[in-house]
């Protein structure tokens, strides 16, 4: 009944969730890595806007390889750090470390909801209107990833003390 208890408590639920976020983010990082054109290319597109309808938008466009270069390697960059700071959280978890688990938590996942809110949705689906692209739209891929992010926040600042009477 003891282990139980643990395994059910809502430390074990964070770690277990901020754990595959990590996980997932060092996968995103290794497919990024290893198959650096594809999404290379998506980031190309999205910037080119070469596949959007707002012709009075146009203007925003960026064709520049050393600027798409730059952007993606930034976007990798970033992402390999989240996943640093949620396997540091995981790990500060299962040690029991709450303090430092919270910090590192949340400071991985703050960064998966700026890239994929500010970065993805906002700036590529606004500002260069990947929203329009048929064929270069990740702002459901980005939605799905500021959802998993958010919610985990949540369970993160959740603090044992409070959720307990």
């Amino acid at each position: 009944m003891r282990l139980l208890a643990r395994v059910g408590s809502l430390r074990a639920v964070v770690a277990v969730t901020v754990g595959f976020i990590a996980l997932n983010m060092i996968l995103v990082v290794l497919g990024n890595v290893t198959d650096y054109g594809t999404n290379e290319a998506f980031v190309k597109h999205v910037l080119a806007m070469d596949t959007t309808f707002g012709e009075g938008l146009k203007w925003r466009a960026i064709t520049s390889p050393a600027v798409v270069t730059i952007v993606y390697v930034v976007i990798i960059l970033w992402e390999a750090i989240s996943a640093v700071l949620l396997t540091a959280g995981t790990v500060a978890y299962v040690r029991d470390k709450e303090d430092s688990a919270r910090k590192f938590a949340s400071a991985g996942l703050l960064m998966i909801v700026a890239l994929f809110l500010g970065g993805f949705i906002t700036v590529g689906g606004e500002w260069f209107a990947m929203w329009q692209s048929k064929d270069w739209n990740g702002i459901g891929a980005a939605l799905r990833m500021v959802t998993i992010a958010g919610f985990a926040l949540i369970l993160v600042h959740l603090s044992p003390r409070r959720a307990t009477p």
